[in-house]
């Protein structure tokens, strides 16, 4: 975030008392019903091992190159199911005939240099779609290995379904709007977006290859296709810009809700409006500041008018080691109940809001921080529930986190309106999603600290509130 000296603060015009009032009697927003937190997209919830499947078959693929390591087992096998998605998606939504790609490379970046028609792959540790001669290649020596230790078999999963999805939009070509002059950022949320709708394929069980729950397996999904986001202050027209990991995830899980169609239908007018990929502004080189007391002290200003209009008596924010004598302590901040303070700890707050070592990420080695919006998300979570109980809304259901996911993001977005003493910076947004997929993250749980069992649920409730206002947050999740 940055701090705009002199600026003054906008009020803005959330105002939780009315929406609250109405919301909770029922749904005003278009859905046939509230979110449950026992569901994902209408999916139930589950909780299993997921992957490949233990009795998958043994896929009938040319591949170029392949090796017995995991890393190619698991390549091979995306693949053939990706391959299984569309033989039937493509004729069932588009009348297309569905066509594998003519070539499969496997390669280790560090070793013997193989080719294709998109040239060397000698130090090129990558997965991609290469249009020239129609093939899909991928790095089993570093790329995939270095994802799997991090999140597992399903990111080798979702970084080829992706570029298998860029062959789609080839095969698609005018049905989904894709021509030479179509923005890289247009392709890039298609093809996420084509990733998310095959997830739901195997998540309703219709895979002979994987397995894929929907708390971790998805929350594996969407923390892989997060770390393979673009930097902070990358500008949406870069000719290499694949987006934020908050515009990522929202195409992802377009997808995964609305299915293939509503991903070929995406264009650079469609999407604008929702982009959250901006370079920084003027002054702004990196975007975080020190979490210190003077910030939670402009964190408390931010906060104080953004919700104003609940006209409810606003928490105080103590730093006292996040204890709370009478009620469950969720450090690093606490909401207590009995005295409506929000106690933090300061000092774990400001090593959680380090900035963010996004090359230690992905090797996972980072030596880094989840940056200063990460912090002061969990502040303002347990602020949100101070408001909630002055309005008289639950704390402790199933649905509380997920409302308080929401209100984050609604304040969220007054945060980034110019003009704001304490404003959101290119790259808060990310920070706030590394944090939410964290199985401890404090954004969207509940008083007592218990999180929303489904990251799925965590991000899109927070996006929700950061695209639309407070209004859904009880309409949504009452």
């Amino acid at each position: 975030m940055t701090n705009i000296e002199g600026a003054g603060v906008r009020r803005s015009l959330v105002a939780l008392s009315g929406v609250l009032a109405l919301g909770l009697a029922g749904c005003s927003d278009g859905r046939s019903a509230p979110v449950s937190e026992g569901d994902v997209a209408g999916l139930p919830i589950s909780h299993f091992e997921s992957g490949l499947k233990p009795a998958a078959p043994e896929p009938d693929l040319d591949v170029t190159n392949v090796s017995s390591d995991e890393a190619d087992r698991v390549a091979v096998a995306t693949i053939a199911d990706v391959e299984d998605y569309w033989s039937d998606a493509l004729p069932g939504n588009f009348d297309v005939k569905f066509e594998p790609v003519k070539s499969l490379l496997s390669y280790d970046s560090d070793g013997e240099n193989q080719e294709n028609g998109c040239g060397d792959t000698k130090g090129n540790a990558n997965a991609f779609y290469c249009n020239v001669d129609d093939s899909v290649a991928w790095d089993r020596g570093v790329l995939l290995p270095t994802m799997m230790d991090q999140f597992g078999p399903l990111s080798v999963v979702t970084v080829l379904a992706h570029e298998f999805g860029h062959a789609v939009q080839y095969r698609l070509g005018d049905k989904a709007g894709i021509s030479r002059n179509t923005p890289t950022i247009v392709k890039e949320q298609q093809a996420d977006c084509f990733t998310g709708a095959y997830y739901r394929w195997v998540a309703e069980g219709k895979s002979k290859y994987f397995a894929v729950s929907t708390s971790d397996g998805l929350n594996s999904a969407l923390s892989s296709l997060f770390l393979v986001r673009d930097s902070a202050g990358t500008s949406a027209t870069d000719r290499s810009a694949h987006g934020t990991g908050f515009d990522r995830t929202y195409a992802f899980q377009i997808g995964f809700e609305q299915g293939p169609t509503e991903c070929a239908a995406m264009t650079l007018d469609s999407i604008q409006p929702r982009l959250t990929e901006r370079p920084f502004d003027s002054g702004d080189r990196d975007g975080d500041i020190e979490v210190d007391q003077e910030a939670i002290g402009l964190l408390k200003d931010s906060l104080d008018q953004a919700f104003a209009g609940a006209k409810v008596q606003a928490p105080e924010i103590v730093d006292d080691g996040a204890s709370c004598p009478n009620g469950s302590a969720t450090p690093p901040a606490t909401y207590c109940t009995s005295d409506n303070t929000v106690r933090i700890d300061l000092t774990a707050l400001a090593e959680l809001g380090q900035p963010v070592d996004q090359e230690g990420e992905f090797t996972g080695s980072s030596s880094g921080g989840h940056g200063d919006f990460a912090a002061f998300s969990e502040v303002a979570s347990r602020y949100a529930m101070g408001i909630q109980k002055g309005v008289g809304a639950s704390l402790d259901n199933a649905n509380a986190g997920l409302r308080t996911a929401c209100l984050v993001g609604a304040w969220a977005a007054v945060a980034a309106q110019e003009g704001q003493q304490m404003r959101l910076s290119a790259g808060d947004l990310d920070e706030a999603i590394s944090d939410l997929l964290r199985p401890d993250s404090l954004v969207a749980a509940d008083v007592d600290g218990k999180p929303a069992a489904s990251g799925f649920n965590r991000v899109e409730a927070m996006r929700t509130g950061y695209l639309q206002g407070s209004g859904p947050c009880s309409t949504q999740y009452g």
